[in-house]
């Protein structure tokens, strides 16, 4: 069965209507809530003991210990992973429960000395520094990777297929912020803020992990696969700058939100429509020749002062690192280097740092009653019906048919460590508890690990599979 990419003039029409509707009545819906979830009182803020990265004492050996973590982690994350690729699993699931093992949830529970050795709590701002500088420089490789052709060529049913798949999410968990908030926020959160958070978590889709379960099964080339990755990439492009603006109206006051918020966009424009085209113009320069040093250490230059543009906005680090991986032209001999360069140091040894610190934070033995389980299960399944009820609905609405329309569902509801990265930034904030943070942590793992399995099962893997690229995961 075929896919219809270009709908005829009247169902186009009938899908602009519609997409403009589901837009306004998501807003609709989160105001709503937004409003209403203003009577709701929070307890008082606490502090949770062993709750990784806020600055403690001084570690006596920092070096040592954070070498330590880091080798330990990596070791673990491969077996792992070599264990979880034997089952069709994305290796990243591997490195990610690697951390979570060596942390307080299993490890410091089974063995807590040989954990504090491993991981000391005083250790935990060195790891984050090594973590944030891993995190931005996969960020600027996601962006890298992006390719804008697609977002182009399939705008039509591929964007508002996207767009769906955030917005049903979004609204979902704004509402579902009503019972979360009084529960495991604090006082000193609004609930605005918590509830955009909830929204922006419950919409991510994990691009890199997507392509990697696609380009493993020769997928890459297929009809489903072109418009999953069209919409995955459209999904980040999206989730990223509505977590910028989340971002921005939480460390803002409100008056202030608004400033962030035009800074924000003018940072974007001008990324796009001034940086964009000196940057193909330069590299349009040599296309047969390899670049030059000076050429990399221009880009590198290019990503540190992005990063330190969009952190100094109120808006984080990684954003202007993704945005500026962006720019450069995804198939130029530029980006091509610069993969080849950066690929192995950051998935290798600097992630394991991130893995490592996030497993610090994740403490599974906070949900320590049956209820709190409940709830973890509520938020796993509001987030899988949420983005693949969105994205199911919105392309049957475009034409697909029903078993395409299930298996893109299901792919877009893979999550792996874009989900990390922003819990980790919604931690670091505050806008999260660190036993709503495991509950996430734990919905993030699930979400990624059933897609392999179901996609397998509604037979979307019966494409024959061609030898696969390298990619970053």
């Amino acid at each position: 069965m075929t896919i219809n990419l270009r709908p005829r003039p009247a169902i186009r029409l009938a899908a602009v209507a519609a997409y403009a509707a589901m837009l306004l009545a998501g807003v609709a819906i989160v105001v709503l809530v937004c409003h209403y979830g203003q009577s709701l009182v929070a307890p008082p803020p606490t502090t949770h003991a062993g709750a990784a990265g806020a600055a403690g004492p001084t570690a006596p050996n920092a070096v040592f210990h954070v070498l330590i973590a880091l080798a330990a982690v990596l070791v673990t994350g491969r077996l792992l992973g070599s264990l979880l690729r034997s089952v069709g699993q994305p290796p990243v699931i591997g490195e990610v429960l690697a951390g979570i093992f060596l942390g307080p949830s299993l490890l410091g529970h089974l063995a807590p000395a040989v954990s504090a050795y491993v991981l000391p709590s005083s250790v935990a701002p060195f790891l984050n520094v090594v973590a944030q500088l891993g995190v931005i420089l996969y960020m600027f490789l996601v962006g890298l990777e992006l390719n804008g052709e697609l977002l182009r060529d399939r705008a039509h049913s591929a964007v508002a297929t996207s767009h769906a798949s955030i917005v049903t999410p979004f609204v979902l968990g704004s509402v579902l912020a009503l019972q979360l908030y009084p529960r495991f926020s604090t006082s000193d959160v609004s609930f605005t803020s918590f509830a955009l958070f909830m929204g922006v978590a419950m919409s991510v889709t994990a691009f890199p992990v997507l392509a990697r379960i696609l380009t493993d099964r020769g997928m890459t080339r297929t009809p489903l696969g072109a418009i999953a990755l069209t919409c995955a990439a459209a999904d980040d492009v999206t989730a990223w700058c509505l977590l910028a603006l989340v971002v921005g109206v939480t460390q803002a006051r409100v008056q202030d939100a608004f400033i962030v918020l035009a800074l924000a966009i003018a940072f974007i424009g001008s990324m796009w429509f001034a940086i964009r085209p000196l940057v193909v113009r330069l590299v349009s320069k040599s296309p047969g020749r390899p670049p030059t040093q000076q050429a990399v250490a221009l880009a590198l230059g290019g990503l540190l002062l992005s990063a330190l543009a969009t952190e100094g906005i109120g808006i984080h680090a990684v954003f202007g690192a993704f945005l500026f991986g962006a720019v450069i032209p995804h198939e130029s001999r530029l980006a091509t280097a610069l993969k080849e360069k950066l690929e192995d140091l950051v998935t290798i040894l600097l992630l394991p740092a991130f893995f490592a610190f996030t497993g610090m934070r994740t403490q599974i033995g906070l949900l320590s009653s049956p209820s709190e389980w409940m709830i973890c299960g509520l938020i796993v399944l509001v987030a899988s019906a949420g983005k693949f009820g969105g994205t199911l609905a919105a392309a049957r609405f475009t034409g697909m048919g029903w078993h395409q329309s299930a298996s893109l569902g299901m792919l877009m509801n893979t999550r792996g460590l874009m989900e990390l990265i922003v819990l980790n930034i919604g931690l670091d904030l505050g806008v999260i508890s660190p036993i709503l943070f495991a509950m996430m942590v734990i919905m993030a793992l699930v979400t990624t690990m059933v897609t392999t399995p179901v996609l397998q099962l509604l037979g979307s893997f019966s494409e024959p599979v061609s030898r696969p690229s390298r990619v970053v995961v």
